[in-house]
Protein backbone atom coordinates (compact mmCIF):
# COMPACT_ATOMS: atom_id res chain seq x y z
CA UNK A 1 0.00 0.00 0.00
CA UNK A 2 1.29 3.49 -0.87
CA UNK A 3 -0.12 6.94 -0.27
CA UNK A 4 -1.12 7.65 -3.87
CA UNK A 5 -4.75 8.63 -4.53
CA UNK A 6 -4.85 6.17 -7.44
CA UNK A 7 -5.01 3.35 -4.91
CA UNK A 8 -8.07 4.72 -3.13
CA UNK A 9 -10.26 1.78 -4.29
CA UNK A 10 -7.92 -0.59 -2.44
CA UNK A 11 -9.23 0.92 0.82
CA UNK A 12 -12.95 0.73 0.03
CA UNK A 13 -13.69 -2.66 1.58
CA UNK A 14 -11.42 -2.37 4.63
CA UNK A 15 -12.90 -1.80 8.09
CA UNK A 16 -12.67 1.72 9.50
CA UNK A 17 -9.97 0.81 12.05
CA UNK A 18 -7.72 -0.46 9.25
CA UNK A 19 -8.43 2.57 7.07
CA UNK A 20 -7.57 4.88 9.97
CA UNK A 21 -4.43 2.87 10.73
CA UNK A 22 -3.17 3.29 7.17
CA UNK A 23 -3.80 7.02 7.43
CA UNK A 24 -2.07 7.20 10.83
CA UNK A 25 0.97 5.43 9.42
CA UNK A 26 1.18 7.88 6.51
CA UNK A 27 0.48 5.15 3.97
CA UNK A 28 -2.58 6.97 2.62
CA UNK A 29 -2.88 10.77 2.48
CA UNK A 30 -5.57 11.27 -0.15
CA UNK A 31 -9.23 12.26 0.06
CA UNK A 32 -11.56 9.97 1.99
CA UNK A 33 -14.69 10.10 -0.16
CA UNK A 34 -16.09 6.59 -0.53
CA UNK A 35 -14.42 5.25 2.63
CA UNK A 36 -15.91 4.32 6.03
CA UNK A 37 -19.08 2.67 4.73
CA UNK A 38 -21.76 2.90 7.39
CA UNK A 39 -19.55 5.04 9.65
CA UNK A 40 -19.26 8.76 10.27
CA UNK A 41 -16.65 10.98 8.65
CA UNK A 42 -15.76 14.27 10.31
CA UNK A 43 -14.20 17.63 9.57
CA UNK A 44 -11.78 18.91 12.21
CA UNK A 45 -11.28 22.40 13.59
CA UNK A 46 -8.63 22.84 16.30
CA UNK A 47 -8.25 26.10 18.23
CA UNK A 48 -6.55 27.50 21.33
CA UNK A 49 -8.69 27.29 24.44
CA UNK A 50 -9.38 31.03 24.67
CA UNK A 51 -11.32 30.83 21.38
CA UNK A 52 -13.05 27.51 22.06
CA UNK A 53 -16.18 28.88 23.73
CA UNK A 54 -16.96 31.34 20.92
CA UNK A 55 -16.37 28.66 18.30
CA UNK A 56 -18.51 26.14 20.19
CA UNK A 57 -21.31 28.73 20.16
CA UNK A 58 -20.77 29.32 16.42
CA UNK A 59 -21.39 25.61 15.82
CA UNK A 60 -24.46 25.62 18.07
CA UNK A 61 -25.91 28.64 16.21
CA UNK A 62 -25.19 27.15 12.78
CA UNK A 63 -25.97 23.44 13.23
CA UNK A 64 -26.83 22.80 9.56
CA UNK A 65 -23.38 23.91 8.36
CA UNK A 66 -21.57 22.82 11.52
CA UNK A 67 -23.28 19.66 12.85
CA UNK A 68 -21.16 19.03 15.91
CA UNK A 69 -20.21 15.39 16.49
CA UNK A 70 -17.81 15.85 19.39
CA UNK A 71 -15.57 18.26 21.30
CA UNK A 72 -12.29 17.31 22.95
CA UNK A 73 -11.06 18.37 26.35
CA UNK A 74 -8.21 20.93 26.26
CA UNK A 75 -4.98 19.23 25.25
CA UNK A 76 -6.63 15.81 24.87
CA UNK A 77 -5.75 14.03 21.61
CA UNK A 78 -8.59 11.52 21.96
CA UNK A 79 -12.30 11.87 21.23
CA UNK A 80 -14.07 8.94 22.95
CA UNK A 81 -17.52 9.93 21.65
CA UNK A 82 -16.35 8.98 18.15
CA UNK A 83 -14.10 6.00 18.85
CA UNK A 84 -11.84 4.40 21.44
CA UNK A 85 -8.71 4.52 19.27
CA UNK A 86 -8.73 7.99 17.76
CA UNK A 87 -5.65 10.22 17.84
CA UNK A 88 -6.48 13.73 16.70
CA UNK A 89 -2.84 14.39 15.80
CA UNK A 90 -2.58 11.65 13.19
CA UNK A 91 -5.93 10.28 12.07
CA UNK A 92 -6.92 12.81 9.42
CA UNK A 93 -5.27 12.12 6.10
CA UNK A 94 -3.81 15.66 5.87
CA UNK A 95 -3.85 18.77 8.09
CA UNK A 96 -3.70 22.50 7.38
CA UNK A 97 -1.83 24.85 9.74
CA UNK A 98 -2.96 28.49 9.76
CA UNK A 99 -1.22 31.52 11.29
CA UNK A 100 -3.36 34.65 11.55
CA UNK A 101 -5.82 33.08 9.13
CA UNK A 102 -3.24 32.39 6.43
CA UNK A 103 -2.35 28.85 5.39
CA UNK A 104 1.22 28.26 6.57
CA UNK A 105 1.67 24.56 5.81
CA UNK A 106 -0.03 21.29 4.97
CA UNK A 107 1.31 18.46 7.12
CA UNK A 108 0.70 14.71 7.54
CA UNK A 109 0.37 14.92 11.36
CA UNK A 110 0.27 17.40 14.23
CA UNK A 111 2.99 16.01 16.49
CA UNK A 112 5.13 19.14 16.10
CA UNK A 113 2.21 21.51 16.53
CA UNK A 114 0.09 20.08 19.35
CA UNK A 115 -0.30 22.14 22.56
CA UNK A 116 -1.90 21.51 25.93
CA UNK A 117 -4.48 24.27 25.44
CA UNK A 118 -5.84 23.09 22.10
CA UNK A 119 -9.50 22.09 21.75
CA UNK A 120 -10.65 19.98 18.79
CA UNK A 121 -14.13 20.13 17.26
CA UNK A 122 -15.34 17.22 15.09
CA UNK A 123 -17.99 18.35 12.61
CA UNK A 124 -20.04 16.01 10.45
CA UNK A 125 -19.31 15.65 6.74
CA UNK A 126 -21.51 15.10 3.70
CA UNK A 127 -19.25 12.22 2.62
CA UNK A 128 -21.24 10.15 5.12
CA UNK A 129 -24.43 9.98 3.03
CA UNK A 130 -22.67 9.27 -0.26
CA UNK A 131 -22.66 5.50 0.20
CA UNK A 132 -26.44 5.53 0.60
CA UNK A 133 -26.81 7.57 -2.60
CA UNK A 134 -24.51 5.23 -4.51
CA UNK A 135 -26.43 2.20 -3.22
CA UNK A 136 -29.56 3.85 -4.62
CA UNK A 137 -27.87 3.98 -8.02
CA UNK A 138 -26.99 7.67 -7.96
CA UNK A 139 -23.47 8.30 -9.20
CA UNK A 140 -21.09 10.41 -7.15
CA UNK A 141 -19.05 11.96 -9.92
CA UNK A 142 -16.12 13.05 -7.74
CA UNK A 143 -15.69 9.51 -6.38
CA UNK A 144 -15.91 7.97 -9.85
CA UNK A 145 -13.35 10.53 -11.06
CA UNK A 146 -11.17 10.11 -7.93
CA UNK A 147 -11.11 13.84 -7.13
CA UNK A 148 -12.10 15.91 -4.12
CA UNK A 149 -15.73 17.07 -4.17
CA UNK A 150 -16.10 20.67 -5.45
CA UNK A 151 -16.81 23.21 -2.69
CA UNK A 152 -17.83 26.85 -3.05
CA UNK A 153 -18.25 29.96 -0.94
CA UNK A 154 -21.93 30.89 -1.14
CA UNK A 155 -23.86 34.07 -0.36
CA UNK A 156 -25.75 32.29 2.46
CA UNK A 157 -24.76 34.01 5.71
CA UNK A 158 -24.01 32.21 8.96
CA UNK A 159 -24.89 33.51 12.43
CA UNK A 160 -21.98 35.28 14.11
CA UNK A 161 -20.38 34.24 17.42
CA UNK A 162 -17.52 36.35 18.73
CA UNK A 163 -14.94 36.63 15.92
CA UNK A 164 -16.47 33.78 13.91
CA UNK A 165 -18.74 34.74 11.02
CA UNK A 166 -19.03 34.64 7.23
CA UNK A 167 -20.70 32.87 4.35
CA UNK A 168 -21.69 29.22 4.29
CA UNK A 169 -19.47 26.95 2.21
CA UNK A 170 -21.41 24.43 0.14
CA UNK A 171 -20.44 21.19 -1.58
CA UNK A 172 -21.92 20.39 -4.99
CA UNK A 173 -22.87 17.14 -6.71
CA UNK A 174 -24.56 16.64 -10.11
CA UNK A 175 -27.87 14.83 -9.59
CA UNK A 176 -30.34 13.52 -12.22
CA UNK A 177 -33.28 15.92 -12.32
CA UNK A 178 -35.77 13.06 -12.10
CA UNK A 179 -34.30 11.93 -8.77
CA UNK A 180 -34.00 15.21 -6.87
CA UNK A 181 -36.83 14.46 -4.42
CA UNK A 182 -35.44 10.99 -3.72
CA UNK A 183 -31.98 12.38 -2.98
CA UNK A 184 -33.43 14.96 -0.58
CA UNK A 185 -35.31 12.27 1.34
CA UNK A 186 -32.24 10.02 1.58
CA UNK A 187 -30.04 12.83 2.85
CA UNK A 188 -32.54 13.92 5.53
CA UNK A 189 -31.73 10.64 7.31
CA UNK A 190 -28.16 11.85 7.99
CA UNK A 191 -28.29 14.94 10.24
CA UNK A 192 -24.57 14.77 11.05
CA UNK A 193 -23.90 14.82 7.29
CA UNK A 194 -25.69 18.19 6.90
CA UNK A 195 -28.98 16.50 6.03
CA UNK A 196 -31.01 17.70 3.06
CA UNK A 197 -29.46 20.07 0.50
CA UNK A 198 -29.70 23.83 0.96
CA UNK A 199 -30.16 24.66 -2.74
CA UNK A 200 -30.87 23.03 -6.09
CA UNK A 201 -30.35 24.52 -9.51
CA UNK A 202 -29.05 27.94 -10.50
CA UNK A 203 -25.72 28.46 -8.67
CA UNK A 204 -25.88 32.22 -9.14
CA UNK A 205 -28.92 32.30 -6.83
CA UNK A 206 -26.55 31.53 -3.95
CA UNK A 207 -23.66 33.65 -5.16
CA UNK A 208 -21.68 31.06 -7.15
CA UNK A 209 -20.49 32.39 -10.50
CA UNK A 210 -18.71 29.41 -12.06
CA UNK A 211 -19.12 25.70 -11.27
CA UNK A 212 -15.87 25.01 -13.12
CA UNK A 213 -13.92 27.12 -10.63
CA UNK A 214 -14.53 25.74 -7.10
CA UNK A 215 -12.92 27.40 -4.08
CA UNK A 216 -11.88 23.94 -2.81
CA UNK A 217 -11.73 20.57 -4.54
CA UNK A 218 -11.91 19.96 -8.27
CA UNK A 219 -14.64 20.57 -10.89
CA UNK A 220 -16.71 17.64 -12.13
CA UNK A 221 -18.62 16.99 -15.34
CA UNK A 222 -22.40 16.94 -15.83
CA UNK A 223 -24.58 14.59 -17.84
CA UNK A 224 -27.37 16.13 -19.92
CA UNK A 225 -30.08 15.16 -17.43
CA UNK A 226 -28.24 16.40 -14.30
CA UNK A 227 -28.59 19.60 -12.28
CA UNK A 228 -26.35 20.93 -9.49
CA UNK A 229 -27.40 20.16 -5.92
CA UNK A 230 -25.72 21.96 -3.01
CA UNK A 231 -25.25 20.87 0.59
CA UNK A 232 -24.02 22.81 3.61
CA UNK A 233 -20.35 21.94 4.02
CA UNK A 234 -18.07 21.39 7.00
CA UNK A 235 -15.48 23.69 5.43
CA UNK A 236 -17.79 26.52 6.60
CA UNK A 237 -16.11 26.67 10.05
CA UNK A 238 -12.68 26.61 8.37
CA UNK A 239 -13.66 29.65 6.34
CA UNK A 240 -14.96 31.37 9.49
CA UNK A 241 -11.69 30.62 11.30
CA UNK A 242 -9.62 31.97 8.41
CA UNK A 243 -11.71 35.15 8.39
CA UNK A 244 -11.28 35.66 12.15
CA UNK A 245 -7.48 35.37 11.78
CA UNK A 246 -6.56 33.67 15.09
CA UNK A 247 -2.81 33.47 15.84
CA UNK A 248 -2.97 29.68 15.43
CA UNK A 249 -5.57 27.28 14.11
CA UNK A 250 -5.47 23.82 12.59
CA UNK A 251 -7.93 21.86 10.49
CA UNK A 252 -8.10 18.76 8.37
CA UNK A 253 -7.27 19.46 4.74
CA UNK A 254 -10.57 19.76 2.81
CA UNK A 255 -11.60 16.32 1.56
CA UNK A 256 -9.25 14.44 3.91
CA UNK A 257 -11.55 13.60 6.81
CA UNK A 258 -11.31 11.96 10.21
CA UNK A 259 -12.90 8.50 9.99
CA UNK A 260 -14.89 7.65 13.13
CA UNK A 261 -16.09 4.34 14.53
CA UNK A 262 -19.63 5.44 15.33
CA UNK A 263 -22.50 4.87 12.93
CA UNK A 264 -23.50 7.25 10.19
CA UNK A 265 -26.87 7.92 11.87
CA UNK A 266 -25.32 9.22 15.11
CA UNK A 267 -27.15 12.31 16.36
CA UNK A 268 -25.40 15.70 16.38
CA UNK A 269 -24.87 17.43 19.71
CA UNK A 270 -27.25 20.19 18.54
CA UNK A 271 -30.15 18.87 16.42
CA UNK A 272 -31.75 21.11 13.80
CA UNK A 273 -34.97 21.26 11.81
CA UNK A 274 -34.44 19.99 8.26
CA UNK A 275 -37.51 21.11 6.37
Amino acid sequence: MTHQNALLPDLFDLDTATQRSLIREGRYTGHTAGLAKGRLQCNLAILPGDLAEDFHTFCRLNPKACPLAGVSKPGDVTLPRLGADIDLRTDAARYNIYRNGVLEAQVPDLYDHWRDDLVAFAIGCSFTFEDALRNAGIAMRHIDSNVTVPMFRSSIETTKSGPFQGEMVVSMRPIPEARLSEVKEICRRYPLAHGAPVHVGDPQAIGIADLDNPDWGEPVSFADDEVPMFWACGVTPQAAIMRSRPPLSMTHSPGAMLIADVGEHTDPLYPYNDN
